[in-house]
């Protein structure tokens, strides 16, 4: 059975930093791009930040750029996030996932559509 499950999350004040981590396990990962996305209240799912299976690939949405880090172990079947000053708009349940499989080792994955795995998503709150 294939799960990924996201820890970090918490309450964190802005212009703090927080560390996401999402491990995959039910199959061998080594070769799925990888993902997070975030969810406000009221609001659709949106992409943060891609990596390829290689990892030799990243891709960020524009508002997060310069301050959050995507990156990926492949013998620990984990992808991390790490965000830095963090705003109080950051405020959502954040999602990592999974595309099941890529032949390019450069590729990035963007839209949800994409990906074919999706963890319980962790909660950030960013007070202000």
């Amino acid at each position: 059975q294939v799960q990924l499950v996201e820890s970090g999350g918490g309450l964190i004040q802005a212009g703090g930093s927080l560390r996401l981590s999402c491990v995959a396990s039910g199959r061998d990962f080594s070769r799925s791009p990888m993902g997070w996305f975030r969810q406000a209240p009221g609001k659709e799912r949106e992409f943060v930040a891609g990596v390829s299976w290689s990892s030799v690939s990243t891709a960020y949405v524009d508002s997060v750029k310069g301050r959050f880090t995507i990156s990926k172990n492949n013998v620990k079947n984990t992808v991390y996030l790490q965000m830095n000053s963090l705003k109080p708009e950051e405020t959502a349940v954040y999602y990592c996932a999974a595309k099941e499989w890529a032949s390019d080792s450069r590729q990035t994955y963007s839209a949800s559509s994409q990906y074919d795995y999706w963890g319980q998503g962790t909660q950030v709150t960013v007070s202000s």
